[in-house]
């Protein structure tokens, strides 16, 4: 049988690891939060300049 001192090591490693996951799927989350917010900024850019372009056209 385990001793209590086993047991406890392996629940450390455990919730260690999971911590540790949790931590990268965050930082996986926020990366791509930011990525999507810079590239919505650069397509409401482009569209504004579009706009611009048309405007002075006319």
């Amino acid at each position: 049988m385990a001793s209590a001192k086993r047991l406890a090591d392996f629940g450390y490693k455990a919730f260690s690891g999971s911590m540790m996951l949790l931590t990268l799927y965050g930082g996986y989350l926020c990366s791509v939060r930011v990525y999507r917010f810079f590239q919505r900024r650069n397509l409401l850019k482009q569209l504004e300049q579009q706009e611009i372009n048309a405007a002075v056209k006319d």
